[in-house]
């Protein structure tokens, strides 16, 4: 071998040896991807039926078939005392950033939650009929707590509270985690608006997947407050 031929040969060795981990590194790259995007499309379809059903003015929801739920002509489904399921964790910062667990912040009381969105129709219809519900129910250990949904900032939803005079606190849960949390087969919400009413127990009591007018609102709730 000539001197020339020599020296060429370590070079391509080392030419060799940095294709090979560039190739690695591509891979690796390439692998780190796919599994984010597989996450990611996981995680998508898991919301799909949120969001084929989001902003809706009417609605109906199943009863019977062992899940132990009644759903009455006007929408409103309930749950005998006995068969219900316990809500799920629900914590996280509210629309101005303070943290927030409903069940350690509101032990002992009735929770109503409603799912909304300030790009919503039907939310900003039934708004008015939750803020005047949420005021004269307040002294009667009724809490309201909203999850705002599907608004990729704050600043909308802010604004609609602003509009709407909304004291109460909202989760901001843009991608609708919070709501994926209940299980299949329980009150769960499954609409946008969506309305629950949480037992003094911590377990749902009831349910609407619709805008709701204020008698219905109350209707709601009436009988969970009347409970011993």
């Amino acid at each position: 071998m000539s001197a020339a031929s020599r020296a060429r040969a370590p070079q391509r060795s080392h030419r060799t040896r940095e294709t090979r981990q560039s190739r690695q590194r591509l891979q690796s790259r390439q692998t780190r991807t796919s599994r984010s995007r597989t996450a990611l499309l996981s995680a998508g379809a898991a919301v799909a039926a949120l969001v084929l059903t989001a902003c809706s003015s009417g609605g109906t929801s199943g009863g019977g078939g062992g899940t132990g739920f009644i759903t009455s002509s006007d929408g409103i489904a309930t749950v005998k005392k006995s068969d219900r399921a316990d809500a799920p964790e629900l914590s996280g910062k509210t629309l101005y950033g303070k943290q927030l667990d409903v069940a350690s912040a509101y032990q002992g009381k009735i929770v109503v939650i409603n799912v909304w969105g300030s790009w919503c129709a039907p939310c900003r219809a039934e708004a008015p009929n939750l803020v005047k519900v949420s005021e004269d129910l307040a002294d009667q250990g009724v809490q309201f707590v909203g999850i705002n949904t599907r608004d990729t900032s704050t600043g909308p939803a802010r604004a609609f509270e602003e509009e709407y005079k909304v004291t109460y606190p909202s989760l901001y849960d843009p991608t609708g985690k919070l709501m994926l949390r209940f299980e299949k087969g329980t009150l769960n919400p499954q609409a946008i608006p969506s309305t629950l009413v949480i037992d003094r127990e911590g377990k749902v009591a009831a349910r609407s997947l619709q805008a709701l007018s204020e008698a219905k609102l109350r209707k709601m709730i009436d009988p969970v407050l009347a409970e011993k």
